[in-house]
């Protein structure tokens, strides 16, 4: 082979290394993107069994939070709230809100476009096999996508107070 065939097939070579590599690269954004957005949903919402009957686990709650040094801003009894508006659903939810005034500050401080996200909900509900549940939003991972200061008080701080406040309440 002489020189010119030599640097054609290589030119040729390196066309189809660039080709293959570039639609390998698309192959797996669009893949990493499927499973992302397949994943998120279970990811941000965090459900578990509670141990106790439902009116027992929103006593239980709300005294863990006053414990932990939060305030329950307010919970609402989303079928009375419905039942308002003629509205009909038999398995009970109800939506404990609260807050941490040192918290709330302090991410409003710096992001207040996150107040759409306060206070921080634990919901409980029935569940269509009459168990109890909780759940909560993923605070950990949803304050990872934002950084910064949302990170470190709503991923850090406010995770941990959560934790703590369901400790005991929830089966494993």
């Amino acid at each position: 082979m002489n020189d010119q065939e030599t640097k054609t097939t290589n030119l040729y070579g390196l066309k189809a290394l660039i080709l293959s590599s570039s639609a390998g690269l698309a192959v797996g954004a669009v893949l990493c993107g499927v499973i992302i957005w397949t994943l998120m949903p279970s990811m941000m919402i965090l459900t578990k069994e509670s141990k106790l009957g439902f009116d027992e686990t929103v006593a239980a709650l709300e005294a863990s939070i006053k414990a932990n040094g939060w305030v329950v801003s307010n919970t609402i009894d989303m079928n009375q709230s419905m039942a308002k508006h003629g509205v009909e659903f038999k398995p009970r939810v109800k939506l404990v809100k609260l807050c941490k005034a040192e918290y709330a500050q302090s991410v409003l401080a710096t992001d207040r476009h996150i107040s759409t996200m306060m206070p921080c909900t634990f919901g409980v509900w029935e569940g269509d096999d009459g168990k109890i549940y909780v759940s909560k939003m993923n605070m950990g991972l949803m304050a990872k996508m934002f950084g910064g200061n949302i990170a470190e008080v709503m991923g850090g701080h406010v995770a941990e107070d959560e934790e703590k406040i369901l400790e005991g309440l929830l089966k494993d």
